[in-house]
């Protein structure tokens, strides 16, 4: 608003320079970038995050498999973990020696991550493998993807909008130095007859 404000106070002002009405034409220009199409920047790069991530999250569920696994011991390892691919990252996971199917039927035994907090042996678990039976982890849910093309979109936006703001600054701080080299200038032209107005000389 100070932008609107500065352009319409300057339009027929007589102490009004050029660099004035250009400054304010500059952070309106600015403002307008800033309200309008960063915004819409950030949409279309959250749209196109959005995009990207729930296909992601499709390919995902159609190649993990969740199969139940059959502990047969605790393992010797660090006893807890925390699982990074849970929404809050803070679930506690024990490592365990299991044992389970893969989707084709096979037989497979090995070292993983289960969510029982005092794992004994024959207890069971839900985890994740591939086709061929082997641990991954978890697939992306939908709402986590969400969010990060949320996320995406909004840094997109802010990063646009401090690239406006750098600039209109940048531009501002060459008109200023400009106008002072001009300043400098004139009073180097004036220097000569400085305190001598109207001495008649």
């Amino acid at each position: 608003m100070r932008a609107i404000g500065g352009i319409w106070r300057w339009r027929h002002n007589p102490l009004r320079r050029g660099t004035d009405l250009a400054e304010a034409w500059v952070a309106l220009s600015a403002l307008l970038l800033i309200c309008l199409v960063a915004p819409v920047v950030g949409s279309l790069v959250g749209g196109a995050a959005q995009g990207v991530l729930q296909r992601s999250v499709r390919e995902q569920h159609e190649s993990r498999h969740e199969v139940t696994a059959i502990v047969v011991r605790k393992a010797a390892a660090p006893p807890l973990e925390t699982d990074p691919e849970t929404v809050t990252g803070r679930e506690i996971r024990t490592r365990v020696v299991a044992r389970w199917s893969a989707p084709d039927g096979t037989a497979e035994q090995g070292t993983v991550l289960s969510g029982l907090k005092t794992p004994h042996s024959g207890d069971r678990f839900g985890m994740w493998t591939d086709a061929h039976g082997r641990p991954v982890a978890r697939p992306l849910d939908s709402a986590t993807a969400t969010t990060h093309a949320v996320l995406a979109g909004l840094g997109a936006a802010l990063l646009l909008a401090g690239a406006v703001e750098g600039g209109r600054r940048m531009i501002v701080w060459r008109m200023v130095r400009r106008r002072y080299a001009r300043w400098d200038q004139a009073w180097d032209r004036a220097g000569p007859d400085w305190g001598r107005t109207g001495a008649g000389s």
